[in-house]
Formats: structure tokens, sequence, C-alpha cells
């Protein structure tokens, strides 16, 4: 019955198995012929003491025998099923009992192949390597869909990359459906003359810090990276992952963005000429994915964004301008002011704007206002204005 050929392993499957069997003449026999394949074996002679190893050193493989003392082979099984650890390593039963019911009753517990016996070893190795083989398979697999996770999370938050990940036939097909969502667009004031006067590796690297920065804010509240542009950012908020505080969690970012860029600007001499205008604009888009089969970029296409562009276009650094409809979502989590309305590049009317000025008054709470900002509020900034751009007081001078 022994089986000393090693024709089966190389040393890419070895692997650690768990022989769970109440006989020591089994259990010696087996570990016989696993040892001699290379694999490394260890021994149970009960369920519990299987539960037992099999957190302790989690197996790549289970030898598992029905009939023994106290808790057979099916309560074992289903135990090891609930276990995170083995809750997809794979289940031999080996077995004298040849009833197709107690086969379905195995299956049933968690088994996913059964040998008979008296057993021959060379099957019994032939089993064991093509069920190494498929779990080998599904790590991988498993490996790479944790990539696959991390890679996306550079676009959009945690949660909304799993919600890509449990549905991506829909989610990452061409096409895309209408929904209402708020749209983020930041430019950094004052780049081109920047530019102009700096080494391209000094501009990268500036990019770079300010980027660093601004995009963790996007993820914290909830939403998603379209693209940058140049020296601008644009972001969504309300898709893929639908919300009704779609405007509160832009205008929210928008808010700490202001305030991560007045501390970079504190703390590098460099950047003491530029500034971060800010404009959202909320309502119905197109959200999906355009382009190829080969190359595609989820993005949102309607006049919500071009809106959003538009008013970031005519924000001044420190500014944040909103429209209406945005307005109306965040009334009494920030302060703003109505501004004279605009005819913008692009649109046959004028829109009503607004600009953000301060988050609401230090007195009121997050529990009198739902909507109010999880943030530091800049509280101590002044209401002083020249040409546009909002001077922050409590913010210390940038270093020459």
């Amino acid at each position: 019955m022994r089986c000393t050929t090693n024709k089966w392993v190389t040393m890419k499957e070895q692997a650690n198995i768990l022989v769970v069997d109440d006989n020591k003449y089994n259990s010696r026999l087996l570990e016989s012929l696993l040892t001699g394949q290379g694999h490394q074996v260890v021994i149970a002679n009960s369920g519990k003491q299987a539960l037992k190893s099999a957190t302790e050193m989690p197996p790549d493989l289970i030898l598992l025998d029905v009939v023994m003392p106290d808790m057979d082979g099916f309560a074992t099984a289903r135990a090891l099923r609930t276990l995170r650890v083995t809750e997809t390593v794979p289940i031999i039963m080996v077995t004298a009992l040849n009833d197709t019911k107690e086969k379905v009753k195995g299956f049933e517990a968690g088994a996913d192949d059964f040998l008979s016996k008296p057993f021959n070893g060379v099957e019994l190795l032939a089993r064991v390597h093509s069920l190494l083989r498929i779990k080998r398979l599904h790590d991988e697999l498993v490996e790479k869909n944790k990539l696959l996770e991390r890679v996306l999370m550079r676009y959009v938050s945690e949660d909304v990359a799993r919600e890509i990940l449990n549905n991506p036939t829909e989610n990452l097909q061409l096409g895309g459906q209408s929904c209402e969502v708020s749209v983020l667009f930041a430019d950094i004031r004052g780049f081109t003359h920047f530019s102009e006067q700096r080494r391209p590796a000094q501009v990268i690297e500036l990019l770079i810090r300010v980027f660093s920065k601004l995009t963790p804010i996007v993820f914290d509240y909830r939403g998603t990276l379209d693209k940058y542009l140049g020296d601008a950012l644009m972001a969504f908020y309300g898709a893929p992952v639908p919300s009704s505080d779609s405007a509160a969690q832009a205008v929210c970012s928008a808010w700490a963005m202001q305030k991560q860029f007045a501390q970079l600007k504190q703390e590098n001499a460099i950047m003491e000429s530029l500034g971060l205008g800010v404009g959202i604009c909320t309502g119905e888009a197109v959200v999906g994915n355009v382009g190829s089969e080969r190359i595609m970029d989820y993005t949102v296409i309607g006049d919500t964004p071009n809106t959003a562009r538009r008013l970031q276009e005519c924000a001044h650094a420190g500014q944040i301008l909103i429209d209406e409809k945005t307005h109306e979502a965040i009334k009494g989590a920030f302060r703003t002011r109505e501004i004279e309305p605009m005819e913008l590049k692009g649109r046959s009317q004028h829109i009503q704007i607004y600009e953000v000025l301060t988050e609401t008054a230090q007195n009121e709470t997050s529990d009198q206002n739902p909507i109010i900002c999880r943030i530091p509020a800049m509280t101590s900034a002044t209401e002083e204005y020249h040409e546009n751009i909002i001077h922050i007081d409590s913010l210390p001078p940038v270093r020459a």
C-alpha cells in the first residue's frame, strides 16, 4: 500500500497536512505516505484536538476519519468550516462507510472528497495533490483580489472599492447610469507662474506633496477620485455608492482641503504665492466607464461636472464656490454668503452662486445638525476679504 515514489510533488507543492484519526495505526500509515512526498504532517486523535491544531497551525489540507468517539468526522468538519483559518481548506474524509447517504452527509458537513478504507496509496496521493492544486489556485485568486482591491483603493475609498468588487460585471462594464452626485474641482492658484520660475523636478515634487495631502481627504468622505488634471483634482460623491449626503461630503472635503493647503503653506515657504480654489456642483449626471474595452475611465459626465469646473475657475485662492442645490443641502452646517448671479462660460443663463465662509457657530453641535462636518473647525477664520481672498487669522504667517 505504501507509495515510495515522490513523482507527485515538487518543492512548490509541499504542504502542511492535518491527519485526524483516533486509530494510531491509520494515522502513522497516512503520515508515512505523506512525509514520503515531502509534506509536513500533524496528527490529531480527536475532533477537539483537530480544531485546536488547526487554529494553532492552519493546514493546507485535512484528512479526516468519520467514526471517532465524542466528536465524529461530520461534526468535526462542520466545526472546521466555522473557523476562518479552515473555512476554505480542502477536507478529504477517509472512511469505511460506503453508503451514499453517508457521503452526502459528509459533503453537506463540508467535505470536498471521500476515500474508502482500505485505501490505495497511489489513489490517496493523487486525490491529495489534486485538492492541493485547487487550493493553490484559490489562494492565488484571493491574493490577486487583494491586489486588485489595493489598486482600486488608490482611486476610491475602501468601502467603494469593495462595492465595485462585489458586483464587477455591472460596475466594470462600459457605459453608465444617471444619478445625483456632487462634483468637486480643486485647482492650485498661481501654479502657472510658479512653474515658470522652477525646474520641472521641483514642480513635480510640489504636486506630489500637495496631492498626497489632498487625495486622502476625498476618501475620508467616501468620495471617488476621478482624475488629476495638471495642477487640479477632480472628485465626486454619491457614486458608485449612492449617498443622500453627497453635497455635505463634498463641502466637508473642500473645507478640509483648504485647511490642509493652508497648513502646507505654513510648512513650505516655496508655496507662499500659491492658493487653492474649489468649485462644487450637485445634480444629475451620468456616471460610468468611458473609453474602450481595453482602457476605460470611470468618470462623471454632464452639466453638473461642467458647472463644477466653471465654479472652480471663478474661485480665487482660498475660496469654495458652490451652486444653489449644494447650498440648500448644507444649510446650517456652514455659514455662506450669496454672490451676485454669474454667467458661467458655456452656459446660456446666469446661475446663483454661494461662497462657503466658515463652519456653523461654535455652540452648534453635530447633534443639533446631523450633517455638520467631523473635522477640526477653522473657527477663527474671519470674514475680512480683499479681492475675494480669505485670510485665516488663526494660522501663523507663511515663512518667506
